[in-house]
């Protein structure tokens, strides 16, 4: 770990887990014609229907150029397919094609391949134990960018109020 890292053990591993693991995950959907974070997209819309773009860069926590670009690709794939909002008509709903049924299964089987490369060397108990940490950690980044967005605002409170501070 370089030096000017000591300070923050836990946010360098972070760093390296996720790099690892969006390695990991680019590599196992490339052969599918997916690119990295496609795979959430098709999940949402195999799981609620068609959606309003709008909708997916919210429940994806994405920016609207990103999921633009994303959608864009999906549609040259054959996978989604845009249609008018039938209660919206400024509004596009985006919907999986039948063809991304069979995509559906090896994305499922890519996710449970990298599942057991995440965690395979852990056994059940520390599996719940990582998650559980993980969700704490989640929700505790969670807070902090709120409070950053907050603090951002106009008339925002300073950036570090009601924060902890360490004694070392």
């Amino acid at each position: 770990m370089p030096a000017s890292a000591q300070a923050g053990p836990v946010s360098h591993a972070i760093f390296r887990v996720a790099r690892l693991h969006r390695m990991i995950a680019g590599q196992l959907l490339r052969p599918l014609g997916l690119h990295l974070g496609q795979e959430l997209v098709m999940m949402h819309l195999w799981e609620l229907g068609p959606q309003r773009q709008t909708d997916l860069v919210r429940l994806i926590d994405s920016d609207a150029a990103t999921m633009t670009r994303s959608i864009k690709r999906l549609e040259n794939a054959g996978f989604v397919r845009r249609r008018p909002c039938p209660d919206d008509k400024r509004a596009t709903l985006i919907e999986p094609t039948a063809a991304s049924q069979a995509l559906r299964r090896e994305v499922e089987r890519i996710w449970a391949e990298l599942e057991e490369a995440s965690t395979g060397a852990l056994t059940p108990e520390q599996e719940a134990e990582t998650l559980e940490a993980l969700r704490r950690v989640e929700a505790s980044l969670a807070r902090a960018a709120a409070q950053t967005a907050a603090s951002a605002a106009p008339g925002g409170a300073p950036a570090d109020s009601g924060r902890k501070r360490s004694s070392t």
